[in-house]
């Protein structure tokens, strides 16, 4: 590869000037780039689709619930997190013996977004490269990739694949730290703008997700201590057991056995007290961004909420999920629930719930509006 490289610039077969101009463009190149997954039909797009508030929008064995690899046949046992507003996420950290904060993936285990992009490519269900080394091997096949990294990263990048490979993530991650990722112009953000009105149903929402008398919601999705903030991620990026049952469907067609230990699954943890815990996600785009929970067990944002009330009603109805017509399956990992905050608040009727749906709706950016309706 180092020969072709060399022929490559000494020929002319390229030109000397980079084909893109900034870590942002060249990043933007490689999150649609599809060669650099083993059998060139995915990249970062297809599990983080653009139009999809950046999830993954494809129908698989288990629905929409986890995402397919490369290969055609695996499939995760986990949903792809929305890459939305991600770049405001932590780095991760011990904040005392029970708590956690920050970290990609639902359990921390990437630094950052870089981190987090060089992941996929080296996972064997996901994108399946068998190392970094192939990775670069596909690189340098792009001769705009190639002049890129020179101007981008210096002379030398090309001399390591470690280096290259690192030099790969830190671009996607550059990409992802601008403005399309997180634009902040939901009807929430163009209302405290002065620019929307909310109706009277996501006003009463609003008011109630963020009161600390009449729900919960705030306990763990707000970030800052003013809920009049235009930069809230809604989400503190701490990590909590909320009692989310198995997706028995996801199972059936991934086979996986045993339970997701969520946190525990940190190599870095290894504190029974982490078990079942996963990172509070944002609620930004949360009405067009299902199915829900680090599983997809639920598929409506509206059965979320009632899952939530369920810890605050002894109403026998309200122990039913409305997706199944069953009761609620019990927690995949019953220790170390979060009971304080579940149990915090008193119990919601219908009028209150379809509030709290609504506010959420309106947290969902204007290029994907039009999905709500869909």
């Amino acid at each position: 590869m180092r020969v072709f490289l060399t022929l490559v610039l000494m020929v002319g077969l390229v030109s000397p000037a980079a084909a893109f101009d900034s870590l942002e463009d060249l990043g933007e190149a490689l999150f649609f780039d599809v060669n650099l997954s083993k059998n060139r039909t995915q990249s970062c797009a297809t599990c983080h689709d653009p139009d999809y508030g950046f999830v993954d929008p494809r129908e698989t064995d288990a629905g929409r619930a986890v995402s397919l690899g490369d290969d055609g046949e695996s499939l995760g046992d986990r949903s792809a997190p929305t890459a939305a507003y991600a770049k405001f996420t932590p780095e991760f950290e011990q904040l005392d013996k029970k708590a956690w904060r920050g970290g990609m993936f639902w359990d921390g285990r990437a630094a950052g977004l870089a981190g987090q992009a060089g992941g996929p490519p080296l996972n064997p269900i996901e994108m399946g490269m068998p190392d970094e080394a192939s990775v670069v091997a596909r690189l340098s096949e792009n001769a705009d990739y190639v002049t890129s990294f020179i101007s981008l990263f210096g002379d030398a990048i090309w001399d390591d694949d470690s280096a290259t490979y690192d030099a790969m993530t830190q671009a996607i991650a550059s990409f992802e730290r601008t403005d399309f990722f997180s634009p902040f112009d939901s009807k929430y953000d163009r209302f405290l703008r002065g620019e929307a009105e909310l109706t009277d149903q996501e006003e009463l929402g609003r008011v109630l997700f963020f009161s600390e008398q009449f729900t919960n919601c705030n306990l763990c999705h707000q970030l800052r201590p003013s809920p009049i903030a235009e930069d809230e991620t809604f989400t503190n990026y701490e990590y909590h057991n909320i009692g989310t049952p198995v997706n028995a469907d996801v199972r059936a067609a991934n086979g996986v056995e045993g339970p997701d230990l969520g946190l525990l699954a940190n190599p870095a943890i290894d504190t029974a007290d982490a078990g079942g815990r996963y990172k509070v996600p944002t609620l930004r785009n949360v009405a067009v961004t299902g199915p829900y929970m680090h599983n997809g067990v639920f598929k409506d944002l509206r059965t979320v909420v009632l899952f939530y009330n369920k810890y605050n009603t002894l109403d026998k109805d309200r122990q039913i999920n409305p997706e199944t017509g069953k009761p609620w399956v019990m927690p995949e990992i019953p220790q170390n629930l979060a009971v304080t905050e579940l149990i915090h608040g008193p119990a919601l009727d219908d009028k209150r719930i379809d509030a709290l749906v609504a506010f959420m709706k309106a947290l969902t950016d204007a290029r994907y509006e039009h999905l709500l309706e869909e």
